[in-house]
């Protein structure tokens, strides 16, 4: 059986944890940043774990 490939879009989105965690980012940091506030700003900077159900999905895509 052939090896798996990863899905290089998704390999883009998320990352990986030591552990095993899927890190993915917040949406809404990339433009029109000027109405947003600085504490809605601060609070999208960072990552946060993937969901149970779009974990399992993304299982598959990251091998």
């Amino acid at each position: 059986m052939p090896k798996m490939k990863t899905h290089r879009g998704a390999a883009k989105r998320f990352t990986r944890t030591g552990t095993g965690k899927i890190m993915r980012s917040h949406e809404s940091k990339r433009h029109i940043l000027t109405k947003k506030s600085a504490k809605q700003k601060r609070r999208l900077s960072g990552r946060v774990e993937v969901s149970h159900g779009d974990r399992m999905r993304l299982e598959q895509m990251l091998p």
